[in-house]
């Protein structure tokens, strides 16, 4: 069964749209069937971040019925699949949130995990992405303003039965203007997931629309995306794991670990 998990936040400008593009690709490099739809209509930017940006045929133009999903679905860095929203602001009149349904329908075929990234806020549109999901991943920066409103969020996500996976702290500083890790998990009640720094190679491949995780794949930024993506897919992650330990002590431990609790046992 395909797994539906957004990716939302309390307000704009805390890099989900980013998230959501770099995390998309990450699964896919992990080698999950992906799809990424762009649900944030007004404030569309997933197409600009992975330079996908002119395609003929976007989610606005399915949900005005002109066109098929089918039409819209295009192939990103990774093999991972972008269904971009649209940027003319003219098409917005004419769009119809419940043909959402039928599209729906379609991008579940055969993916592993369908990603969405959500509208900032708790508008119409965020509410009715919030609403087709079962897993959510909340994305906030360490401001209180920030904080405070993806609190918010996650308050409504709950009440809709949508299991919180956590919260990822992007833009991440260590200032007493700024939460600590935390004072972040007291607020929201919520485990951080992870912290993304600030980065300048973030900045520059968003600048150029272009994926840090192919662009720069040995980045600090890169490892931690991967990282992310391997641990909500339940995937091992060796590189962090041998991080605590030597890789003989690793090798001991996991290959003769059961042996050793099955001794004691006796």
């Amino acid at each position: 069964m395909t797994r539906v998990i957004v990716v939302a936040s309390g307000k704009g400008g805390v890099g989900k749209t980013t998230l959501s593009a770099n995390l998309g690709v990450a699964l896919a490099l992990h080698g999950e069937e992906v799809v990424v739809l762009d649900l944030d209509l007004v404030m569309a930017n997933l197409e600009l971040v992975l330079g996908l940006e002119g395609k003929p045929v976007t989610l606005q133009d399915v949900l005005s019925g002109n066109d098929v999903i089918h039409n819209a679905i295009y192939e990103g860095p990774g093999g991972v699949r972008i269904v971009p929203a649209g940027l003319s602001i003219h098409g917005l009149k004419d769009m119809r949130l419940e043909r959402l349904e039928e599209v729906l329908e379609v991008l579940v075929e055969g993916m592993d995990i369908l990603l969405i990234d959500a509208p900032g806020g708790l508008e119409k549109d965020a509410l009715a992405a919030l609403k087709i999901a079962e897993e959510l991943i909340l994305v906030t920066t360490p401001e209180v303003t920030s904080i405070s409103d993806a609190l918010k969020t996650k308050i409504v996500a709950e009440k809709l039965g949508i299991d919180v996976l956590g919260v990822v702290v992007n833009m991440g500083r260590t200032h007493n203007a700024f939460l600590t890790p935390d004072e972040i998990e007291a607020i929201l009640d919520c485990s951080i997931l992870t912290t993304i720094p600030e980065d300048i190679e973030l900045k520059k491949a968003y600048a150029a629309g272009k994926c840090i995780l192919t662009n720069k794949p040995n980045s600090k930024t890169s490892k931690i995306i991967m990282s992310l993506a391997a641990s909500i897919i339940g995937k091992y992650d060796y590189e962090k794991d041998l991080s605590g330990q030597g890789i003989v002590s690793k090798f001991v431990s996991t290959v003769f670990g059961k042996y050793i609790d099955v001794y004691k046992a006796k």
